[in-house]
């Protein structure tokens, strides 16, 4: 890097095109939060597939994500659009991913068999696509600044959004279901709505993303010789080398999984639980407003308390949310709404600040290399936040077939029971378990801050 891109590459950036990268996790959240909430209840409610199926699915999908995901890394490190580095794939794949979205929530008239195979194809299409625009996109703020305090900033910004775009998912999609299908939720009746409703905002994604695009500016580009010399390998390397990109891959795994099972079974739980499938976007709702008031708070948050106190402070909350809901019976909606609450305000508060520190492992894995490979650490961790949200589908599904859930059918009380356990007593288990993973993560600001002036300097000396 030459000392002109140095000396650039700390800087503050204009709220507009700060707010302009954020709007690329609104346009995703749009389209894969759609995926991860509803998709198995469509499955099993409207698709017509048995939960124990569609649970292997989400997982051999994810095993296919393991291969595909560090191949998408390499290549964009080692490739150049038009446009950027980075941003050229919001332009170029976000009609595709909108396209293979919409397809997932298409019923065929292909018998049983033939329909199991369509989803394998269109969900393992979808998972493809999708690495290709969250990879680059997640790489691009890296490529923006190096300004930890900027890096924060945006993700704030971003997980407002994002969270704007599940809010927009978890509360929109109910509605816009039952009035595309004339109030059907679940059952044949409401294939046309599902299919709509995924549509509607499959398009939306899509524009938005050409708007994140057309804002976001790249400013520290990888020297040639660099670019030339990433490989594949390279990912194996930086989980070798780079210890807390590991720490905070397993824990996106764990946080994300925490998410993506809680919000998948939302509307099992409100409908066979609480008798009341009308407060289900409700229920939705109050998992993701929370994050309105938590997420701008957070760059406060952690100057005044700190990285770990900040996260496992977060983390007990959602531990307590969770008990709440556990001691009160699913047909008490006020105590059950409270629970809910108060566990999403500690899980928006940390899945949304553990996005600001992806781009100090690109820094600390950079200061250990040489190579900024945004690419590369992206690929990592959208692999295991991926493998995360699978949870969603995989142990919810797997708990519902062992616990005898039948589809559009009256539960008995041992079904109602595995709905009630991977709504709260699973989730518990997974919180402490993240708070646990987290105390290994070392990385503070002012050890990032010192490694961005030794890396300045070092490339000044180049």
């Amino acid at each position: 890097m030459n000392n002109a891109a140095t000396a650039s590459a700390d800087v503050k950036l204009p709220w507009r095109q700060k707010f302009g990268w954020a709007t690329g996790d609104f346009a995703q959240n749009l389209i894969y939060t759609t995926i991860s909430t509803y998709l198995l209840f469509f499955y099993t409610n409207v698709y017509g597939l048995p939960a124990a199926d569609a649970a292997t699915m989400f997982l051999i999908v994810r095993l296919i994500d393991a291969i595909n995901d560090p191949i998408v890394g390499t290549f964009i490190d080692k490739h150049t659009t038009r446009f950027g580095k980075y941003r050229g794939y919001l332009l170029y794949m976000g009609l595709p991913l909108a396209v293979m979205a919409i397809l997932c929530f298409h019923v065929p008239n292909l018998g049983q068999m033939g329909k199991l195979i369509y989803a394998y194809v269109t969900y393992v299409g979808l998972s493809v696509i999708y690495t290709t625009v969250n990879v680059p996109y997640g790489s691009l703020n890296a490529a923006m600044t190096r300004n930890n305090k900027e890096l924060v900033s945006m993700s704030s910004i971003r997980m407002v959004l994002a969270n704007l775009g599940s809010l927009a998912v978890s509360f929109g999609v109910p509605v816009f279901v039952k009035l595309f299908s004339g109030g059907h939720y679940s059952g044949a009746a409401s294939q046309t709505g599902w299919f709509l409703t995924m549509v509607l905002y499959g398009i939306a994604g899509a524009l938005v993303l050409v708007f994140c695009f057309s804002q976001s500016v790249e400013r520290i580009h990888m020297p040639a010789d660099t670019e030339a010399s990433v490989k594949v390998s390279d990912l194996f390397h930086q989980l070798k080398i780079n210890q807390p990109l590991r720490t905070l891959a397993i824990f996106f795994i764990i946080t994300f999984g925490l998410m993506s099972i809680v919000n998948s079974v939302g509307a099992y739980y409100m409908t066979y639980n609480a008798h009341n499938a009308g407060l289900m976007q409700w229920y939705n709702l109050l998992g993701t407003l929370p994050a309105f008031i938590t997420v701008p708070l957070t760059p406060w948050l952690n100057r005044k308390f700190g990285t770990q106190a900040l996260m496992q402070g977060s983390l007990l909350v959602t531990v307590i949310g969770f008990l709440i809901m556990f001691l009160v019976p699913a047909t008490n909606i006020t105590w059950t709404f409270i629970g809910r609450t108060v566990e999403a305000a500690g899980v928006t508060l940390s899945t949304g600040f553990q996005w600001a520190l992806v781009p100090q492992t690109i820094t600390y894995g950079e200061w250990k290399t040489g190579k900024r490979e945004n690419g590369i650490v992206n690929a990592i961790v959208g692999f295991f936040f991926k493998f995360g949200m699978a949870l969603g589908g995989v142990v919810p599904g797997y708990v519902l077939a062992a616990f005898g859930f039948a589809a559009n059918h009256t539960q008995t009380a041992h079904s109602l029971f595995g709905i009630r356990m991977v709504t709260t007593i699973i989730p518990i288990i997974v919180t402490v378990l993240a708070m646990i993973v987290f105390a290994f993560y070392r990385l503070t600001d002012e050890k990032v801050e010192k490694m961005n002036a030794e890396i300045a300097a070092r490339n000044q000396n180049n």
